[in-house]
């Protein structure tokens, strides 16, 4: 299957510092992939490389020819006092039909909010919105950056469940990052664990499964905490404070197809 974006080798540095080093990521259509990694580990900057905002230093980017891509991203800041619809702000900054923006909404959804004030939003209402601007895309590969940021369980639990459906309804491939690490769990078909590097990956199956993580963090936690707090057998020497020694990141990689290519990347 050719994927619809990959990475080789991808590097990027920002003056003297590496924020990404040899990065190496597939996705195919239809697939969900959630990337996970503490903060400062270069999740933003792989999404801003991605969507072309940022150049690598070295290494490549291949986008399948035509490729569209949709984008939510983790917030967006309007100025309250604006006085602009939900439907005015679907048809920026071109022109969209106004039946194209309906669809959208509905398929985000929230259908019949389209002449709310934007600033009425409640915070789970102005995502779908966001969500709903990326659909009008009518995207191959729709990238969401914590997009549930600031949302109670609740409202990001019902996000998710409609980007779930968004991939059955249209065949598009989703890559998004996200702190709500029971979506890891429950939602994605494959997790990539980044620390500069891609550290790790593989099913999120794998994770539930590991006699490790069930030892380091017992049922209660459904896998809230794993990711985030496994050690690596390896470590960080170009990202300031991030020591790592084995633990339950063998277990992810050891059933990924692409484990081997992974950890030789980065290393």
């Amino acid at each position: 299957m050719t994927a619809l974006i990959e990475t080789a080798g991808l590097t990027v540095r920002y003056g003297g510092a590496t924020v990404l080093d040899r990065v190496d990521l597939s996705i195919e259509r239809g697939e969900i992939v959630t990337i996970v990694g503490p903060n400062g580990s270069g999740k933003s900057t792989l999404l801003r490389s991605l969507l072309g905002g940022v150049a690598p230093s070295r290494g490549t980017i291949r986008r399948a020819p035509g490729l569209r891509i949709g984008y939510v991203p983790q917030r967006l800041v309007l100025d309250p006092t604006l006085p602009i619809t939900v439907m005015r702000f679907l048809g920026l900054p071109r022109k969209v039909p106004s039946e194209a923006r309906v669809a959208a909404l509905e398929a985000a959804g929230v259908p019949g909010i389209g002449e709310r004030q934007m600033s009425a939003l409640s915070g789970g209402q102005f995502q779908r919105v966001m969500l709903a601007r990326a659909i009008l895309e009518k995207p191959d590969l729709l990238i969401l950056d914590e997009a549930t940021a600031g949302l109670d369980q609740i409202g990001a639990a019902a996000f998710y469940q409609r980007i779930e459906g968004l991939r059955t309804e249209t065949g598009c491939a989703i890559l998004m990052v996200s702190h709500d690490l029971h979506v890891v769990m429950s939602a994605s078909d494959r997790v990539i664990c980044l620390n500069g590097h891609v550290c790790c990956e593989g099913t999120p199956e794998v994770v539930a499964e590991a006699p490790v993580y069930r030892a380091l963090f017992g049922e209660g936690t459904k896998g809230t905490f794993a990711l985030y707090r496994h050690k690596h057998d390896h470590e960080h020497d170009h990202v300031a404070g991030d020591a790592c020694s084995h633990g339950p990141a063998k277990a992810l990689s050891a059933a990924d197809p692409h484990a081997g290519r992974q950890s030789e990347a980065a290393e």
